[in-house]
């Protein structure tokens, strides 16, 4: 197999906007963590702490999308130099961890959206049941 410079190099402008899409994903559910926390402060609801809980376990698994995604970029660029040496074997193993690592943080951000999901249908439960009895 023969692995050119632009090969790796593809990957750094789809890296960058993936993690550009994580950061701001963990920066709207921490400004969501603050004010359920100050919320819960003032109320101390059972549901308020269920839903920290929940968005704990997704900041969790931005941070793991962002680990992954930043050595993905790593080992693209460490294939890209290894590339630049003339070491195309081991190029080529760099290259193929850094899209493992990749493949390893799409899966994680779909986990993610997943969770996001079914909280939001939780949220959702009351009003379309209201819905549905109104018909």
């Amino acid at each position: 197999m023969e692995l050119s410079l632009e090969t790796p190099a593809l990957l750094f402008s789809a890296t960058s906007l993936i993690l550009l899409a994580y950061t701001n994903r963990f920066l709207t559910i921490a400004g969501i963590v603050r004010g359920l926390k100050k919320n819960y402060e003032e109320n101390h609801t059972k549901s308020i702490l269920l839903e920290i809980k929940n968005l704990n376990l997704r900041l969790t698994l931005i941070r793991h999308m962002q680990m992954y995604g930043v050595l993905s970029l790593f080992f693209s660029v460490f294939a890209l130099t290894l590339l630049f040496f003339k070491v195309e074997d081991w190029a080529i193993y760099m290259f193929g961890a850094s899209l493992l690592l990749m493949l390893a943080s799409l899966a994680v951000s779909f986990w993610e959206i997943s969770i996001s999901v079914r909280a939001l249908r939780v949220h959702l439960s009351d009003l379309i049941e209201e819905a549905n009895n109104k018909e």
